[in-house]
């Protein structure tokens, strides 16, 4: 391959002739100079207008250089494979979220400690209904802290004072103070899936 000078112009002119990308200058100058060879070739040409001259190379044009209705026309979609989705069990961040569901303006207009207590469990059961069952396992030395009625809760100790997670059927014991609600919404984090810098997190909220 041999360089050649044209100017600007005609350049134009024969990457708006191109037929198919990946098309050589040299074939589309043949096929404009009506020329036949099985091997292309390039002859030294220099051509000046105006005193001034562009350099350009024969090398293949790329599709970003074709007129866009030529792009267009020969672009073929192409099929992705199918993504494989994440177990259940593993915390997805950009869907399975509970930041994305906790708004804290309404947090802050919780009625106290119980109050904020309440509507985080409740985030949490709104981004993993599924899974939220798994709350269950997480039990103090002598209370259960969470049951899915209120009789379970009473029946499994004293002064328990069992809240309904809003709008699920899972019920929860506040009769404690506010470093074990800390520590209950920590382990709930954990158990869904959360990293531990993230259940820290959480827990301030409270």
């Amino acid at each position: 391959m041999k360089q050649i000078d044209i100017d600007d112009e005609l350049y134009q002119y024969i990457a708006s002739n191109t037929q198919s990308i990946g098309e050589s200058a040299s074939t589309i100058l043949r096929r404009l100079l009506n020329l036949s060879g099985e091997k292309i070739q390039t002859a030294n040409v220099e051509l000046t207008q105006n005193n001034q001259t562009a350099t350009t190379s024969t090398a293949t044009l790329k599709s970003s250089e074709l007129p866009a209705a030529e792009t267009s026309k020969k672009q073929t979609p192409v099929a992705h494979a199918p993504v494989k989705q994440k177990s259940d069990n593993v915390f997805n961040v950009l869907n399975d979220n509970v930041f994305n569901v906790l708004n804290k303006e309404e947090l802050a207009m919780q009625k106290g400690v119980v109050g904020r207590f309440l509507f985080i469990l409740s985030a949490f059961y709104r981004t993993h209904k599924t899974d939220f069952s798994a709350v269950l396992d997480i039990k103090g030395r002598d209370r259960v802290y969470f049951a899915t009625s209120k009789e379970a809760l009473v029946n499994s100790g004293s002064s328990m004072n069992p809240k309904n997670i809003t709008d699920s059927e899972y019920w929860v014991m506040t009769n404690s103070n506010t470093t074990r609600k800390k520590m209950m919404l920590h382990e709930v984090a954990l158990c869904l899936g959360y990293s531990a810098e993230q259940a820290e997190k959480i827990r301030d909220y409270l």
